[in-house]
């Protein structure tokens, strides 16, 4: 039994939407997670990782693993008592730490690949609130975006106490996305923002009001089929979350390289300190501004088109 998750991308409002500001996020499924489930000849449940080089019986992980905490509430949920026997294999092509959602993406397709491999699906709504608790364990206080937009593989407008809100694309627009290579410490950052806010309650406050009416001007402009007039809004962004101290050099080189290319907007993507970057791209022109970026130190890069 197989199942399989997109990756995310935050397009607005990351750090903000923490304190009940939107973001605005949508799947990326060029790049994905696949789950294979199947009957084990060992007893207890295998799990194999290929990717982050894990091959161990769920028993053996501590108690806070988030591969083993997933799967544990996910039998839980279906009532399944005793555990089967059976093997997991887990691939992905999503980048570890980097702002793709890729813990997020492994929950959701092992949940979804148990739950028909065992026949009791669980519907979109169970799924992500499943996962949302084991995104705790990644990182601490999260958002939710992530196991939002993934469960639901949809655009996502985002506001922590209301509820989900998916919207349509008015028109297609394309976003090139660059890797830093560096791990995107989220829960580092998400602490430092905390701190800061602490300190300065009323300076944060207004750089996250700032941030609250870029992603609603965004949502505005994406459904009414507008999406040239988010490269502005990046920039603006961008700018408020190095005011935070969440950009690093690297994505700054990063974002000056797409723009120099001729994106007509960038800026840093997640959590920052590393991880992602993206750029709004004429369509034309993706494929010479991710070459920009190869130039500029990213590591990888991926076109993606929003539709």
């Amino acid at each position: 039994m197989k199942a399989s998750a997109p990756g995310k991308i935050i397009l607005f409002g990351e750090h903000a939407v923490v304190y009940n500001r939107p973001a605005l996020a949508v799947p990326v499924n060029q790049v994905q997670v696949e789950v294979e489930v199947s009957d084990s000849s060992q007893p207890g449940i295998w799990i194999h990782a290929p990717v982050i080089d894990l091959h161990a019986e769920l028993s053996t992980l501590p108690s806070d693993h988030p591969i083993g905490s997933v799967i544990l509430r996910g039998f839980q949920l279906c009532g399944i008592s005793p555990l089967p026997d059976i093997s997991l294999t887990i691939n992905s092509t999503i980048p570890v730490a980097s702002g793709l959602g890729s813990g997020a993406a492994v929950s959701v397709a092992v949940i979804r690949a148990l739950s028909n491999f065992i026949s009791h699906p669980l519907s979109n709504e169970q799924i992500n609130d499943l996962v949302y608790e084991s995104e705790k364990l990644h990182h601490g206080t999260p958002s939710g975006i992530d196991n939002t937009v993934i469960t639901y593989n949809m655009p996502v407008f985002y506001l922590k106490s209301k509820p989900i809100e998916t919207f349509k694309v008015g028109k297609p627009f394309t976003i090139v996305i660059g890797d830093t290579g560096i791990p995107a410490p989220t829960k580092e950052s998400v602490g430092d923002v905390r701190r800061l806010w602490q300190r300065d309650t009323n300076r944060m406050e207004t750089l996250f009001n700032e941030i609250a009416q870029i992603s609603t001007m965004a949502r505005h402009f994406i459904e009414s089929g507008r999406p040239e007039l988010l490269g502005e809004l990046m920039d603006h962004n961008h700018q408020f979350l190095q005011q935070m101290t969440v950009s690093s050099p690297e994505l700054d080189a990063l974002v000056l390289a797409a723009r120099k290319a001729g994106a007509l907007g960038a800026k840093l993507s997640g959590g920052g300190r590393g991880g992602n970057m993206i750029a709004l791209v004429d369509q034309e022109s993706a494929e010479s501004v991710a070459e920009a970026l190869e130039s500029a130190g990213a590591k990888r890069t991926i076109i993606t088109q929003i539709q």
